[in-house]
């Protein structure tokens, strides 16, 4: 039997598309019928994407092509689904009077240095002439008290605008507070994520930080409660990744680089820093001994197309500087400091593309000019 189009569409206007309240042919959800000879094709789109709408649609065009045109008829259907697209629920954080880049300092495990390279970002700015902050997330191993020489101070209580806040402790020009300071060197913090996450809240929020152009938030390693409350309290900037060149620590800044980038989350990832990237000898000044690795975060960064912010190798004295509170940064005319000063100038300049390219975050953008940085209203 040779089958009729017309046919075909007359029984086809017997059928609702699922949750709609037209047939699919006032709808227009029908696209194409095609036939040939007992051979009938049907081409459909429809809104509802869910696989049983999907089926019911296939099969409720064959049965009644059956029934009404020619039960023995060949018939194929191909069905599309068109459904829109829903806004994106993304975190979005609550915005701080006064600070105008929020930087995450994260990595996927712990031990890679994430908070000694924060410390030493954070002076490294102030040198820059940037007014700082460092924001100690690291509720379970708080150390940024004790990099910035500042683990025996507590945060003074001050009133603004009739409001009683906390006064940020400073040391080497950074403005720093951390739930170490509200806890005892020899007392364990065994909290839940609500507990954690309403400190934190406080940190933020019934703090007098003032007019901040960088604050870097020390992140607990892992992805897990603390970096979600922080991202739905506080609108990022950006994040930036550390890690060491070693494989276990490589897999675990992976899966931080995804969390950043989820739909929901939604973090531009600034980059990748790779830390204790090689060891120098003093005797052998030439020579280099990549113990954990050679070039594993650097590889990283290519194979997720997020940028390389630089090395850190590993040396002796950056770990004697933090231990002392007084991050190795600080130390001029020497190698260390003029690495942390090109990862530093890389992050400043990965927040002038993002602020450029992205809806901005802040109300003061930054420039940089011949090397040099500023910020402009």
């Amino acid at each position: 039997m040779k089958l009729n189009k017309k046919d075909i569409l007359k029984a086809l206007e017997s059928i609702t598309v699922p949750g709609e309240g037209q047939n699919m042919i006032e709808s227009g959800a029908v696209k194409n019928v095609i036939t040939f000879g007992d051979e009938v094709v049907v081409d459909i789109t429809i809104n509802n994407p869910s696989l049983q709408a999907k089926k019911r649609t296939e099969v409720d065009i064959m049965k009644t092509i059956h029934d009404k045109v020619y039960e023995k008829a060949k018939v194929t259907v191909n069905v599309k689904v068109d459904a829109p697209v829903k806004p994106t629920n993304e975190i979005k954080g609550n915005t701080v009077p006064g600070l105008q880049n929020i930087v995450a300092i994260a990595s996927g495990k712990g031990g890679v240095g994430k908070s000694t390279v924060t410390a030493n970002l954070a002076v490294t700015l102030s040198k820059m002439g940037f007014k700082v902050g460092v924001l100690d997330a690291d509720i379970y191993g708080p150390s940024i008290p004790i990099m910035f020489d500042v683990e025996t101070e507590r945060p003074l209580s001050v009133t603004i605008d009739g409001k009683a806040k906390m006064k940020p402790v400073e040391n080497h020009g950074v403005k720093v507070l951390s739930i170490g300071f509200f806890t005892k060197p020899d007392q364990a913090v065994v909290w839940r994520g609500p507990m954690a996450a309403k400190a934190l809240n406080q940190m933020i929020f019934d703090a007098a930080w003032g007019e901040i152009d960088f604050l870097l938030i020390d992140l607990p390693p892992g992805t897990g409660d603390i970096h979600l409350s922080i991202m739905q309290s506080l609108p990022i900037t950006g994040a930036v990744i550390v890690s060491t060149p070693q494989k276990v620590a490589l897999a675990d800044a992976k899966k931080g680089v995804a969390m950043f980038q989820q739909d929901s989350i939604n973090v531009p990832v600034l980059g990748i820093i790779e830390n204790m990237a090689y060891f120098t000898p003093e005797e052998l000044p030439d020579n280099k001994y990549f113990i954990f690795g050679k070039e594993g975060a650097k590889n990283l960064s290519e194979d997720l197309k997020v940028p390389f912010l630089g090395q850190i190798p590993l040396v002796q004295s950056i770990r004697e500087a933090g231990d002392v509170g007084h991050p190795v940064a600080l130390q001029t005319a020497t190698a260390l400091e003029q690495a942390f000063e090109e990862i530093t100038q890389n992050v400043v300049q990965e927040v002038v593309g993002r602020n450029d390219n992205l809806p901005p975050t802040e109300a003061i953008k930054i420039t940089t000019m011949a090397g040099c940085s500023s910020v402009k209203n």
